[in-house]
């Protein structure tokens, strides 16, 4: 299983409007990175992510699982090449883990945020998903 980072702007859209959606998720749209959207497109049902709020925070605050892989963003014109995949909130961090943390911790000097700030989503290795859970108090 792989494991992802979603970036999100919380006065666009939150951890807490994730919540708010439920079971049935929402689609993360609005991807207009082609190294993003190339990520959203190796996305595989089951697979999770960490919900990232992006310049306000800078923080990962919680867990979000993908419900559904990726189809043609609904925001576009027919043909454009952007695509969506929907989420579902899990879980919130106990401690959100902020990007000052991240860029602290050594064994992390690797991981795609650290050193591409501005992707908004990024692949994370396992032994990345493990550092950062066990630093958000999971």
């Amino acid at each position: 299983m792989a494991y992802w980072l979603l970036k999100s702007e919380p006065d666009a859209w939150s951890w807490d409007s994730q919540v708010a959606k439920g079971a049935k998720g929402e689609a993360w749209s609005g991807v207009r990175n082609h190294q993003a959207k190339l990520n959203l497109m190796k996305m595989k049902k089951g697979e999770r992510a960490f919900f990232y709020h992006s310049n306000v925070g800078k923080a990962a605050v919680g867990i979000v699982e993908i419900i559904r892989e990726r189809y043609p963003d609904p925001s576009t014109k027919p043909g454009e090449p952007w695509v969506v995949v929907d989420v579902k909130a899990v879980e919130p961090l106990p401690k959100p883990v902020t990007l000052d943390a991240i860029k602290a911790e050594p064994k992390l000097k690797a991981m795609v945020l650290v050193n591409n700030t501005r992707l908004s989503v990024q692949p994370v290795t396992d032994a990345q998903w493990k550092i950062v859970c066990k630093m958000g108090g999971l």
